[in-house]
């Protein structure tokens, strides 16, 4: 008799979010799976700002885009989140504008500043999003610890080194660090790192700016806390096991 597996898998998901308005991460905030599109825009729009109407939702695993939420029926299990990946929101601007055979309409940002029926108003009334000040210290004190526990972790790293990286949704992978510090048009610090087998997403530049030589494929930019330098040597592959 064959036994059945039963696989377990959470009805909730730790997601990240940040959105295009500021520079501010809400972090590990807990998604219910069962939860549409629809449902979670609504949400984000209580901690963002933005327009649930207008809104558009991106997953990323660390600077990878996964997908785009582009079908407000959808469950959000229906994606391949996982838990430390982070929502990006991209919010409209709140000028409001009526384009179909209406004349347009525009607020000065001190109307809309004045108006009581607006998203602005409601968050500042019930003191939710950026408008909640213990919440912004709280958040600020996160992300500086994070900041901080990225930069311990760099001085640990030198170019030369092997090492082991483990980032969401790839498999481990070994290589050497080849560069460490800023990208152009990026915050924080970045190691970028060679593998021995392409599994990586480019060649050592980003965007036409060349940081290190590897062929193409060959090479990938990851936060700190995915890499472990160690003892990794590379594997040998003995062609004379294969048959």
């Amino acid at each position: 008799m064959s036994e059945s597996v039963q696989i377990i898998s959470s009805d909730t998901v730790k997601l990240n979010v940040s959105n295009s308005a500021n520079d501010v991460i809400t972090f590990e905030k807990k998604f219910d799976k069962k939860q549409t599109v629809g449902e979670l825009k609504t949400k984000l729009e209580i901690l963002t700002g933005g327009n649930q109407m207008s809104m558009q939702i991106e997953l990323y695993s660390g600077s990878k885009l996964v997908c785009k939420f582009d079908n407000d029926a959808a469950m959000l299990g229906s994606f391949p989140v996982e838990d430390g990946m982070r929502l990006h929101v991209i919010i409209a601007d709140p000028i409001l504008s009526l384009e179909q055979n209406v004349e347009k309409f525009e607020l000065t940002d001190q109307q809309y500043e004045n108006r009581q029926d607006s998203v602005r108003s409601f968050l500042k009334r019930n003191k939710l999003g950026k408008y909640n000040e213990e919440e912004m210290k709280q958040l600020e004190a996160k992300r500086h610890e994070i900041e901080q526990k990225e930069l311990e972790r760099t001085e640990k790293i030198s170019i030369g080194d092997r090492c082991k990286v483990t980032t969401s949704g790839q498999p481990t992978r070994i290589g050497s660090v080849m560069y460490k510090g800023s990208l152009e048009g990026k915050k924080g610090v970045f190691i970028g790192v060679k593998f021995d087998e392409p599994l990586g997403v480019n060649d050592g530049s980003v965007n036409g700016k060349r940081y290190f030589d590897c062929p193409p494929k060959y090479g990938s930019f990851v936060l700190p806390s995915a890499v472990e330098v160690g003892d990794f040597p590379e594997e040998e592959i003995n062609f004379d096991d294969e048959i």
